[in-house]
């Protein structure tokens, strides 16, 4: 087995949770802050309301997300943050992603032209 083969069947051990697109965003954007709003992560993913809600409860459920909902006056004000196995998890996934596409080489122009696709 080549190296190149080895590296993609690691996406075998990828956690699947965070690797969809939509949750990667949410993580993403949670790891370089303390803490965001869920308006904010409305506006910053283009998510509609209830798939941002869908997404969080998914998060929330595996452990890596903590969600705070209290009341700001009258009006719902909801507050999303990473967990430590939340920041944990991100971080390997991190790795195994920089790992995984670290491995891969460009084919030279003549192994290129050899590839059947």
């Amino acid at each position: 087995m080549t190296d190149d083969k080895r590296g993609i069947e690691s996406l075998v051990n990828i956690d699947r949770l965070i690797h969809e697109p939509a949750r990667l965003m949410i993580m993403t954007y949670l790891y370089v802050v303390d803490g965001a709003d869920f308006l904010f992560l409305v506006r910053q993913t283009g998510l509609t309301l209830g798939n941002l809600s869908s997404h969080m409860g998914k998060l929330e459920t595996a452990g890596y997300v903590d969600i705070e909902k209290k009341f700001i006056g009258k009006k719902p004000h909801t507050m999303l943050r990473l967990t430590e196995q939340g920041r944990a998890a991100f971080n390997e996934y991190r790795r195994s992603m920089e790992r995984l596409l670290g491995e891969l080489e460009m084919p030279d122009a003549a192994q290129a032209d050899q590839i059947e696709v």
